[in-house]
């Protein structure tokens, strides 16, 4: 290791655990430190890790998708229980007009009728008779993963430092790759934060194989099978700074989708609620800035899991040089 580059990532969420375990596997020395304890200390732990560059180009940009079609296997390459089955897209009766236009916005599916879905999704027969099925995309356990890159970032020589007591001297560093969020607004222009919400339900009379993306005018709803009988239920975007707990609005809306695609959520246990903001540029694209020695990798929007790994690898071409 002698020679390698002595590198401190700031910030343990999805883009400062990617990034920390890229730069590790080329040969870094790497010093992760975020204060708050633990991984995914921030919104990271609310994400709905769902890997699907497909469905998000319904609302996101084409570079969004190009850069994230190999999102699926870089997680699957690292962490442990990464789902291949897909998404699943529905809407209520009386919004099915918008799994049509959902569809006009994005490719790679298979448009479904009611027998199809109660193929992929038996709990479902009989509830949808029109959806789109997203084969190729996938999900993951923000929660699980994280905990696995902190793992897999140990095994390459790299620590870990949590305690604001024992922060690191920057100085000492050759590189610093920040991921620290909004925590840095005043050296990057035009970041804000955006809310986002989530419950976390337990319900022993559903299961689900894949996530279910239920379309609503106002705003989508997700609802992601977790291990256990466990969905995690989330609001893609509110434009909103407020972080604090969530309303009433919001839970009711939540509840309510969760109730829609299966009448059992209405007797689901709720283990957590929660809100967190994620760092956003106006155009919310994700992006790598280099200033001097510091390089900040920010503003992953809604796309932390999907463009963590395409951004960690920008950051790491800057670190060694993009033919190393």
């Amino acid at each position: 290791m002698q020679g390698s580059p002595r590198i401190l990532v700031k910030g343990a969420g999805v883009a400062g655990m990617t990034a920390a375990v890229t730069l590790a596997e080329r040969g870094g020395r790497v010093t992760l430190y975020d204060p708050g304890g633990r991984v995914g200390a921030g919104a990271s732990w609310f994400a709905g890790g769902m890997l699907a560059p497909w469905c998000e180009a319904e609302s996101a940009p084409a570079e969004v998708t190009a850069q994230s079609v190999d999102s699926v296997d870089w997680w699957a390459d690292h962490v442990p229980d990464v789902v291949r089955a897909g998404s699943l897209v529905l809407a209520p009766p009386r919004d099915v007009g918008e799994v049509a236009r959902f569809g006009r916005r994005t490719s790679h599916f298979e448009t479904v009728d009611g027998a199809r879905i109660g193929a992929l999704e038996p709990d479902l027969a009989g509830r949808f008779h029109k959806g789109l099925f997203f084969a190729d995309e996938g999900h993951v356990d923000p929660r699980k993963a994280l905990v696995a890159l902190l793992n897999s970032l140990k095994s390459f020589g790299g620590q870990a430092v949590f305690t604001a007591d024992q922060a690191p001297d920057p100085a000492e560093f050759d590189w610093v790759v920040d991921c620290t969020a909004l925590n840095v607004r005043d050296k990057l222009e035009g970041l804000r934060g955006m809310r986002g919400e989530m419950l976390l339900l337990r319900c022993p009379d559903v299961t689900l194989h894949r996530p279910v993306r239920m379309l609503h005018p106002r705003i989508p709803i997700y609802i992601v099978p977790r291990e256990g009988h466990v969905f995690m239920v989330g609001a893609t975007m509110i434009e909103s700074e407020n972080a604090g707990g969530m309303t009433v609005r919001s839970i009711t809306e939540l509840l309510n989708a969760a109730w829609v695609l299966h009448p059992a959520f209405a007797e689901a246990e709720i283990l957590e609620m929660g809100t967190g903001l994620r760092p956003s540029f106006p155009d919310n694209m994700p992006r790598v800035i280099q200033k001097g020695r510091t390089v900040y990798i920010n503003g992953m929007y809604r796309h932390g899991f999907l463009l963590s790994p395409a951004r960690a690898r920008e950051a790491a071409d800057i670190v060694f040089g993009a033919n190393s």
